[in-house]
Parts: structure tokens; sequence; C-alpha cells
């Protein structure tokens, strides 16, 4: 698989296997899912997925338990994934704040 499919592959397993849905990622609209992206990111450009254990960054927005850094291209697609979420949430928001006008 390519970059974009990787990210699409990981944005389903979001949905399918952590059970994850949009509704969810719309109560997360104070930048949490941009800001992990950016762990994601920073993991895959300084190593951090090789610490033992692996300790998320201290931005890092939830729970330790759903820190699950891999190495640099899983993190990578992670973070792709995640940035792909925050747009679609942002994209719902403005959709209901038009609607609300």
């Amino acid at each position: 698989m390519n970059g974009i499919e990787s990210i699409a592959a990981e944005r389903l397993r979001q949905f399918q296997v952590e059970g994850f849905t949009r509704e969810h990622d719309d109560e997360h609209a104070s930048g949490e899912i941009a800001n992990a992206a950016l762990c994601y990111v920073w993991s895959a450009m300084t190593g951090a997925h090789q610490m033992t254990p692996p300790r998320p960054p201290v931005w890092w927005p939830w729970a330790h338990r759903w820190w699950k850094p891999k190495d640099r291209r899983a993190d990578l697609v992670r973070a792709g994934a995640l940035i792909a979420a925050e747009i679609d949430r942002l994209d719902r928001a403005a959709l209901r704040d038009g609607a609300a006008r």
C-alpha cells in the first residue's frame, strides 16, 4: 500500500477495530485529535517509538493506554489518519454551524 492507502486503511481500522465514531470525534473539539497527530509525528521524527516502555509526550491529550507508537512509518500513518479525522470533524462542525444560522 502507498501512503494515502495506508492512511485510509488506518482510518477504517480506527472505526472498525477501535470502535471510534464520527460522533466520538466530534466530542474532541479542543484540538485533541490534531494534537494526537502531532505526537505521532514527533515519535516518528525523534525515535520516541523505541522507548521502553513507550511513554507519550507530555502534550498527549488522552490516557497513556491510548499511546501506541510502533515505528516511523506506522506512526506517520497514524498521524495522517488522525489529521484526516480532524479535517472531517472540522467540516462537520462547519456544516452544523452553517445549518444553525
